[in-house]
Order: C-alpha cells, then sequence, then structure tokens
C-alpha cells in the first residue's frame, strides 16, 4: 500500500467567538512558534530555511508532544491572508500529515475563529503514525484538542 496517498477523508471544525479583533487573533494564529502557547499537543518549534514568520511557502519546524511521546513535524504556509485565513500544510518525514487551517470572521462582540484540520494520510500511514504517538482515534483527539486550543487562544487574549 502507497503510504503517500490518502485513501479517505476526514475533516474536524471548531469555532469559537473570541472577544478581539481579527488582526490581533492573526497575528496569534499565524505565529506558529507561540502556537505551543495554546496547544495541548503542538509546543513551538521554529521557522526554517531564514523565514521570520508566517509567508506564503515559508516552513516551520514544529515540535509536538502526546505524554512520553515527542515528535517533529514541517510545516509550510499554503494560504497567508491577513487578517481573514491563514492555512498550512503539515508533513513528517516526507510523508503527507494534514492541512490545517484558520478561517477569521468579524461578527458582532469579536472575531468568529474557526480552525479546521484535514487528515492527509494514507490509511496505512495513519494506523503506523496514530501508534507512534498514541493517538488512534486522531479526529475525535483533535476535536478535544481545537476547542481547547480555541479556548486558550479566547483566554490569552479577553
Amino acid at each position: 500500500m502507497n503510504m503517500t496517498t490518502p485513501t479517505r477523508v476526514e475533516t474536524v471544525r471548531a469555532s469559537r467567538v473570541i472577544a478581539a479583533t481579527p488582526e490581533r487573533l492573526y497575528a496569534l494564529i499565524s505565529d506558529l512558534p507561540r502556537m505551543g502557547e495554546w496547544s495541548p499537543e503542538n509546543h513551538g518549534g521554529r521557522w526554517m530555511n531564514g523565514a521570520s514568520g508566517p509567508a506564503l511557502h515559508a516552513r516551520f519546524k514544529g515540535k509536538n508532544r502526546n505524554g512520553w511521546r515527542r515528535w517533529t513535524t514541517v510545516a509550510r504556509v499554503v494560504t497567508d491572508n491577513p487578517p481573514h485565513e491563514f492555512v498550512f500544510v503539515v508533513t513528517s518525514r516526507g510523508f503527507p500529515v494534514a492541512k490545517w487551517g484558520y478561517v477569521l470572521e468579524p461578527v458582532t462582540g469579536g472575531t468568529k475563529v474557526t480552525e479546521t484540520w484535514y487528515d492527509n494520510r494514507s490509511s496505512l500511514f495513519a494506523k503506523v503514525s496514530g501508534t507512534a504517538v498514541g493517538v488512534h482515534d486522531r479526529a475525535e483527539f483533535n476535536r478535544i484538542g481545537m476547542e481547547q486550543t480555541l479556548e486558550r487562544l479566547a483566554a490569552a487574549v479577553e
């Protein structure tokens, strides 16, 4: 089986209205080294290849943790549209993992932030990576993590 061709599609979304401007939230969400401040799984990282911040095609090496398990991923920014949308794709050891996106919409009381995760793993890579990182139901794990991320982001700015 080819470990690079997705054979199924899973998508998870979480939204929350946060009492802050889209500009302020976009600055935080797109600052990937700071993602570890709100994400329960990602613990920051660093921009790569001379990048110093979010820009189209900028690459980022992320540090991740689940209990005692630790691993790194590489993210590449595919949409940098301040203050409306920020999207990046993630690979691990050259294999497609996921696409993460954030859409920010001004609403009464602040900004509606919608975080979306698209699983880009093949069935085989999903099984192998699930065992390696201790997450067998990635969609549910990410749904819970996304809710926590948005809650922590809101607490940081409200």
